[in-house]
């Protein structure tokens, strides 16, 4: 089989050297650059990310990462989000009362986890569909999470849109229910950081980037 080449979008936020290291050990042939060119042919791309919703739509925007996503998604090319790289996803992001648009390939509000002790920080399950790609094989063990927002709902469950088809959502728990990964044509997040999460996190990003060939 071919080595999967991936680019790691590199706009100034996320956990990049992680991931970077995390997929290469999974497999691929990783790069990590903010060319538009290059994030846009490879076989697949990795949106990552840590911190505040704004502050990565505005590193994404700044380096024409929302046109790229959007670009790679018009033409069934795999994305893969990561953490705020996922919330991004989602049409909206509340946070300290201030509302910011997100890429809007999904339609939700991310916004703070409703629990009593946040950020969510530690190991968790989560329930996967049995049909997930992302998740095969990986349906009982747990993930590393860092977080304090989240989507909480995904309405986007009983019919496709114009570009992707139906979603398979896994969800988790932390005070209430929230979106832990989305698999949706080839457009998949995780909330939570596979590259932190050991075993289980490499074979799920093994799984990915099986699916890219």
């Amino acid at each position: 089989m071919p080595t999967p080449r991936v680019v790691v979008l590199d706009y100034g936020f996320g956990n990049v050297r992680s991931a970077v290291r995390a997929l290469a050990r999974a497999g691929a042939d990783v790069e990590l650059t903010a060319d538009k060119t290059a994030a846009t042919e490879a076989d697949g791309l990795v949106v990552p990310g840590v911190g505040a919703f704004a502050a990565v739509m505005a590193g994404l925007r700044a380096v024409g990462g929302d046109q790229v996503v959007d670009r790679r998604l018009a033409g069934g090319r795999p994305v893969l989000g990561i953490c705020v790289g996922m919330q991004v996803m989602f049409s909206e992001g509340v946070e300290h009362g201030k509302h910011t648009e997100g890429l809007g390939e999904w339609p939700g509000v991310v916004d703070r986890l409703e629990a009593d002790v946040v950020p969510h920080m530690g190991w968790a399950t989560v329930d996967a569909p049995e049909d997930s790609v992302l998740f095969d094989g990986l349906h009982d063990e747990r993930f590393y999470f860092v977080h304090s927002y989240a989507a909480r709902a995904f309405p986007l469950t009983d019919s496709p849109t114009e570009r992707l088809t139906p979603p398979l959502v896994t969800w988790s728990e932390h005070g209430d229910r929230f979106v832990a990964a989305v698999e949706n044509g080839p457009l998949s997040a995780t909330q939570f950081h596979p590259e932190k999460s050991g075993d289980a996190g490499a074979h799920l990003l093994r799984n990915w980037l099986d699916s890219l060939r």
